[in-house]
């Protein structure tokens, strides 16, 4: 009697919407390393229950198979060197997808909030006017500049770099620009090829 085939392993059709980057030995580079995490930043900087959101979003994306628990999320987000819980485990494109599309998939509920926060941040640069005149923008940065001194490592010379409030300011703004890049049409596929940008031969 013919035995039966053995059942297939389940992939999210996430996994494969998303190509494979031509990458040394089929794991992120340092720079899509460190970018995706500070996105996945940016958009917890924009609503204090995002992080539970993503969490909560592995299995509505059915990708609890790739990223398991709470602690392999974070084992994940902490492959970013610049972090100051550094794993120096790499992190393989199956998990990179998975956080890629736990961000877009959360930042398309923000999508409202960051295209508002970007509209006062011009009107208040035409009118040569600090952030801080807007109250929500202000809240922003101030939840970022906390969460990315709390969470990444002063003794590294790329964040000592971001020592002044300004130029912390300056990357949570264009941070604010990437995640609202992420929900538009195509969002996720666009955002996934922008973190290998000069990494793909």
């Amino acid at each position: 009697m013919q035995a039966d085939s053995p059942t297939e392993q389940f992939t999210s059709p996430i996994l494969k919407a998303l190509p494979d980057p031509d990458v040394p030995a089929q794991v992120c580079p340092r720079r899509t390393r460190i970018q995706l995490d500070f996105v996945l930043l940016a958009i917890e900087a924009l609503d204090l229950y995002a992080s539970e959101l993503m969490l909560m979003s592995l299995e509505e994306l059915q990708l609890q198979d790739v990223i398991e628990n709470r602690v392999d999320f974070w084992q994940s987000r902490n492959t970013n060197p610049l972090r100051r819980s550094h794993q120096r485990d790499s992190l393989s494109l199956d998990k990179a997808k998975a956080l890629v599309a736990v961000g877009c998939h959360i930042a398309r509920r923000q999508t409202a909030q960051v295209r508002q926060l970007l509209n006062v941040q011009r009107q208040l640069a035409e009118k040569q006017l600090t952030p801080d005149h807007s109250v929500p923008l202000a809240n922003y940065l101030e939840r970022f500049r906390r969460h990315f001194r709390s969470r990444m490592n002063p003794n590294r010379t790329a964040i000592a770099a971001y020592k002044e409030n300004e130029r912390l300011d300056e990357l949570a703004l264009s941070l604010l620009e990437q995640v609202l890049f992420c929900t538009g049409t195509a969002g996720m596929e666009r955002f996934w090829s922008s973190l290998f940008d000069g990494e793909v031969a």
